[in-house]
C-alpha cells in the first residue's frame, strides 16, 4: 500500500463541499479580525493611534504622488477638526515622523511633509507583511483576480451604502440569528 496525497484517489474522504455564503462572509469576517490585529500590532511598534497612522500612511502616498499636503487636507481625510489636526501634526512632528515646511508656491501655508524615517519605518514595519500578500494575489489566475475584485468592488458598495442600519441598546447592528453564522 502506498501513501501520499498525490496519488491518494480520495475514496476515503469526502470531496470537499464548495464554500457557502456563510463561509465567505466568515472567511471575510476571519480576514478583518486579522487585519485589525495587524494594524494593532503596527501601531504599537511604532508607538502611534490609528488616526497617526492612518494620516501618516496618507502623507506617504501623497508624497509619492508628488503632492503637497496641508494640514486642511488631513482634517478632511480624518473628518477632525482644525485643533484636533494641529495636535495630531504636533504629535508627529514630536515623534519624527513629519515635519512643517514653507508651500512651495503660497508663502502663507505651510505643508506637512513625513520624514525619510518615517518612510523607512513604514516599510519596514509593513514591508514582509506587503511582500505576503502580494505573493497571494500573484498566485491566481486572471480569471480568478477578476472574480475577487468583483467581490471585493461590491462588499465595498454593500457596506458604504448610506441607509441607516438598525441597532441594538449597544449600538451593534441589529440581525436575525447568529451574526457569526447568517449572512
Amino acid at each position: 500500500m502506498t501513501s501520499g496525497a498525490a496519488t491518494s484517489s480520495g475514496y476515503w474522504y469526502p470531496d470537499q463541499e464548495p464554500a457557502s455564503t456563510v463561509d465567505v462572509l466568515n472567511l471575510l469576517r476571519r480576514y478583518r479580525t486579522a487585519e485589525t490585529a495587524m494594524r494593532a500590532r503596527t501601531r504599537g511598534s511604532m508607538g502611534m493611534g490609528e488616526t497617526d497612522l492612518v494620516a501618516l500612511r496618507f502623507l506617504l502616498r501623497e508624497q509619492r504622488a508628488d503632492r503637497v499636503v496641508l494640514q486642511r487636507d488631513l482634517a478632511r481625510l480624518l473628518d477632525i477638526s482644525s485643533p484636533s489636526v494641529t495636535a495630531l501634526v504636533d504629535r508627529l512632528e514630536r515623534s519624527g515622523h513629519v515635519t512643517r515646511r514653507p508651500h512651495p508656491t503660497d508663502r502663507r501655508a505651510v505643508v506637512v511633509v513625513p520624514t525619510v524615517d518615517s518612510d523607512r519605518e513604514v516599510r519596514e514595519t509593513l514591508g514582509d507583511m506587503h511582500r505576503r500578500m502580494i505573493a497571494v494575489v500573484d498566485g491566481l489566475q486572471q480569471s480568478e483576480l477578476d472574480v475577487v475584485a468583483r467581490f471585493l468592488a461590491g462588499m465595498v458598495a454593500a457596506v458604504d451604502d448610506p441607509r441607516d442600519a438598525e441597532t441594538d441598546a449597544e449600538g451593534e447592528i441589529a440581525v436575525d440569528g447568529d451574526p457569526e453564522t447568517e449572512a
